[in-house]
């Protein structure tokens, strides 16, 4: 009997051990994580950081991002309805009608005889972030095309996840002619991510089928709720394992992999609703300083997608390289101004029509 009790002394030692040296590493990463500039050197772009950073910023607080949005249950967040003239992004204004769509025109969703209607996805690009309602490259797509209703359902810091969502939940409704994606290469990582701006859907490839996962999405408060029930150890973990991830390519790789199924989905989704989908490449940021270079990795996805899927795909990068080249640079950081939308809105009407998804121009 002497035996056994050694054992079961050793093996209970052993275990105490274990948990005092997990105790430890979790007290240590609590402490870098809540320390600022070495939470910025550890942090990447994955759940456990985006999450971190917003606890951070929303402590006692109930806020999903920005204060014009609101917590929707199914795509995470959505910008808030009947908006009147909130002042934003300095002197701006932001309007949205009584369906959370920007601007302040209601659209019945039976559409008018005679008339094209355009639904139109994307992110704060499409959205329009630093810019007036009338200056986004939707509304503007709308002026330079008579007879066409162009509806904006962009959103800022959505994935094409978050977009295929609203599209089946909101966007056929209108009985779309196009449904256009805003096309933005800084997404596709999005899609792997279960928090970004705040938790979000995401979707996963089981039996080569998408599966929706993480809805309904947890409310704010409960996520500030469980925060410190959290292991921040095993956000560590995935921290660094995101980073390994990245480095290696095998984000790269993952990213692409769903972001054709999502795109596979939206065109099937869209031809469901009777509409032809059409997605265009909106060039930001260093995309834009790279005339005369090569494409990019993810260029590259979107036009190789484009050819094997034989979608309508309209490229806005020659217009807005040939600005560049003419003396009147377009800005390579942040986010459109009111000229580069302008810009954007002439290449897609051009390209729509020549297509044929727009009537032709009187």
């Amino acid at each position: 009997m002497v035996a056994p009790r050694r054992t079961l002394r050793s093996l209970a030692a052993g275990l105490l051990y274990v948990a005092a040296v997990l105790l430890l590493l979790e007290a240590a990463s609590r402490l870098a994580v809540s320390v600022g500039p070495l939470f910025q050197r550890i942090a990447a772009d994955d759940d456990s950081s985006n999450r971190l950073r917003w606890i951070q910023s929303r402590k006692r607080k109930s806020h999903v991002a920005y204060f014009f949005d609101e917590y929707h249950r199914t795509r995470g967040w959505t910008l808030k309805p009947g908006l009147r003239d909130l002042q934003v992004f300095g002197e701006k204004r932001l309007n949205s009608n009584s369906r959370g769509l920007r601007g302040t025109t209601e659209h019945a969703f039976e559409k008018e005889p005679g008339r094209t209607r355009i639904v139109v996805l994307g992110d704060s690009f499409t959205f329009g972030e630093e810019v007036g309602d009338a200056e986004t490259y939707a509304s503007q797509l709308a002026a330079l095309a008579p007879g066409v209703d162009v509806l904006n359902l962009g959103v800022h810091g959505y994935g094409h996840d978050q977009m295929l969502l609203y599209l089946r939940e909101e966007g056929l409704r209108y009985r779309p002619d196009v449904v256009l994606l805003g096309f933005v290469h800084i997404d596709m990582p999005r899609n792997l991510l279960s928090f970004r701006d705040y938790a979000k859907p995401r979707f996963e490839r089981v039996l080569g089928r998408l599966e929706l996962q993480g809805t309904p999405v947890p409310e704010p408060q409960s996520v500030i709720d469980a925060e410190p029930w959290r292991s921040k150890l095993l956000d560590l973990v995935a921290m660094l394992r995101a980073r390994l991830d990245e480095r290696s390519g095998a984000a790269e790789a993952r990213a692409g992999r769903i972001t054709a199924a999502i795109l596979d989905e939206m065109t099937l989704t869209a031809a469901s609703g009777g509409a032809k989908p059409a997605f265009a490449y909106l060039p930001v940021e260093d995309e834009l300083e790279r005339a005369g270079r090569g494409p990019t990795l993810r260029q590259r996805f979107f036009f190789d997608y484009c050819s094997a899927r034989r979608v309508a795909c309209l490229d806005l990068r020659p217009a807005f390289l040939a600005r560049s080249r003419s003396g009147q640079a377009p800005s390579t950081r942040g986010h459109w101004s009111a000229a580069e939308h302008r810009l954007a809105a002439e290449a897609l009407c051009d390209g729509l029509r020549e297509q044929g998804l727009l009537p032709t121009s009187p």
